[in-house]
């Protein structure tokens, strides 16, 4: 059985791609993953009725919600790792500063992990760059309310990583 295209999809992907590759990346530290949650963001919105108008913070959602769910199932592999460190100069001036910075994004992962959806959409939309309007819209809050909302998730971000720094 042969399903249709959407006939805007071209122009939205090439519009949004990157957007949300960057809010999946934000969430993951990985751009290998974040293309491949953009991939599944997109053909979901290939199969969905949201018009193009309103795709960008769909989309941007979307891509928040689905990378939180790749950290929250524990799918992360080893080749995530590997990828990083084929990427990353061989020669580290301090190998040990290195490691804490991979150690704090990882905790700061987790940490989002254990959010309250919301909040942490909330907080990783409008560190990737959308501004309060957007971020109001793609998650049908009131614009007014999205300052108070990153602001408490911040909050509860640094408390959970408060709380498991002292159980490290």
């Amino acid at each position: 059985m042969a399903t249709s295209v959407r006939p805007d999809l071209e122009e939205v992907f090439r519009r949004e791609y990157r957007r949300v590759v960057g809010v999946a990346a934000r969430v993951l530290g990985s751009g290998d993953q974040a293309e491949d949650v953009a991939q599944e963001v997109f053909l979901s919105f290939s199969r969905s009725s949201v018009p193009a108008g309103e795709a960008g913070g769909w989309l941007s959602v979307a891509a928040a919600h689905t990378a939180l769910n790749l950290i929250r199932s524990g799918r992360r592999r080893s080749s995530r790792e590997e990828t990083v460190a084929a990427a990353t100069d061989p020669v580290v001036p301090d190998v040990a500063e290195a490691v804490l910075t991979e150690h704090d994004r990882a905790r700061v992962r987790a940490g989002l992990a254990r959010l309250p959806r919301t909040q942490a959409v909330a907080l990783v939309l409008r560190h990737s760059g959308l501004s309060y309007a957007e971020v109001a819209a793609a998650l049908d809050l009131s614009p007014g309310s999205i300052g108070t909302t990153v602001r408490r998730a911040e909050s509860a971000l640094r408390k959970e990583l408060n709380r498991h720094a002292s159980s490290d």
